[in-house]
């Protein structure tokens, strides 16, 4: 299981702060993105422009291969306060 946590326009398109998601064979970011957005057409809407990702508090590209345990965070690339 990973967690997907979302920050700023991404959070307030999904409606969740924080998702759990489980799978059994090994997926990248964009793999991850996908199978979220088939799910669930709020997060596809979410997810279709640029998003930023990390990976554990790192910034990555969609090519990271995940692992049990990760969290995977999605946020704009413009956020401010």
């Amino acid at each position: 299981m990973i967690t997907v946590k979302t920050f700023a326009q991404i959070r307030e398109l999904t409606g969740q702060a924080e998702h759990q998601v489980v799978f059994t064979n090994p997926i990248n970011v964009d793999e991850l993105i996908s199978q979220l957005s088939a799910d669930n057409e709020l997060w596809a809407e979410a997810l279709s422009g640029q998003v930023l990702v990390a990976v554990n508090q790192t910034l990555c590209d969609r090519s990271q291969v995940l692992h049990k345990g990760d969290e995977v965070a999605f946020f704009p690339p413009v956020t401010g306060g």
